[in-house]
């Protein structure tokens, strides 16, 4: 059986292994970053209609001030960000897990969101809402350097642009057959960001965990038959 490789940072990448496990694969996490709390100022609630969450980490790593913007509807990305702000005592509004482009477009025009995220994001397109985005963690390079060389013959998850980069300049250093080696990737930027030479590299029609392990799961089939 193929062996999946799992880069994000905890508590994700535990998550993914789990979730990867109960589908019967073989997963591993070397995390590449790991997750820091940054100071944030706090904006009046009053100004916002509704919290925008991309990410489970906003919760996890948004401090006390989030008790202020309790009374605000949430529109969460993903169910793992739904269910810790669910935890956290929020009011879920909506949810998906098409990505935050798909779930801005199926909301109002007019409304003015408050995303609290990370430092490292992508820019959204095509926003038809008033979002002002806050940061209120980071994502802190792990040093030194995982050895990341377990990863040789195996399926590798990118989660990020930024895990994609690190992952080829480490598979680089630790002199890695890139041929040996299929890249599944949560987003076109996280493939480009990988570069060339790999098996293979493949991205979900939706971006998210789930259809990632999904893409994992028909790809180590793939594997077992050929």
């Amino acid at each position: 059986m193929s062996r999946i490789v799992v880069l994000r940072p905890e508590p994700g990448a535990s998550e993914t292994v789990e979730r990867a496990k109960t589908r019967g694969l073989d997963a591993v996490r070397i995390p590449l970053f790991e997750i820091e709390a940054v100071e944030w100022q706090a904006p009046d609630a009053s100004g916002f209609d509704a919290l925008l969450m991309t990410s489970a980490n906003a919760v996890r790593f948004g401090g006390e001030q989030l008790a202020s913007f309790r009374g605000l509807p949430v529109h969460a990305v993903g169910k793992a960000t739904a269910e810790a702000a669910r935890e956290a005592g929020f009011d879920i509004a909506t949810s998906g897990d098409g990505g935050v482009e798909r779930l801005l477009g199926s909301l109002e025009a007019d409304l003015k969101l408050l995303h609290l995220c990370g430092e490292d994001r992508s820019a959204t397109r095509s926003v038809r809402q008033e979002v002002t985005a806050v940061t209120v963690y980071w994502s802190k390079t792990i040093e030194p350097a995982p050895d990341v060389r377990e990863a040789a013959g195996s399926i590798v998850m990118l989660h990020s642009p930024r895990a994609a980069q690190r992952f080829a300049a480490l598979a680089k250093e630790q002199q890695l057959d890139r041929n040996r080696i299929a890249i599944l990737a949560i987003s076109n930027a996280a493939a480009q960001a990988a570069g060339p030479g790999w098996e293979r590299v493949e991205t979900p029609e939706q971006p998210g965990d789930e259809a990632l392990l999904a893409l994992a799961e028909r790809l180590c089939d793939k594997r077992r038959q050929g």
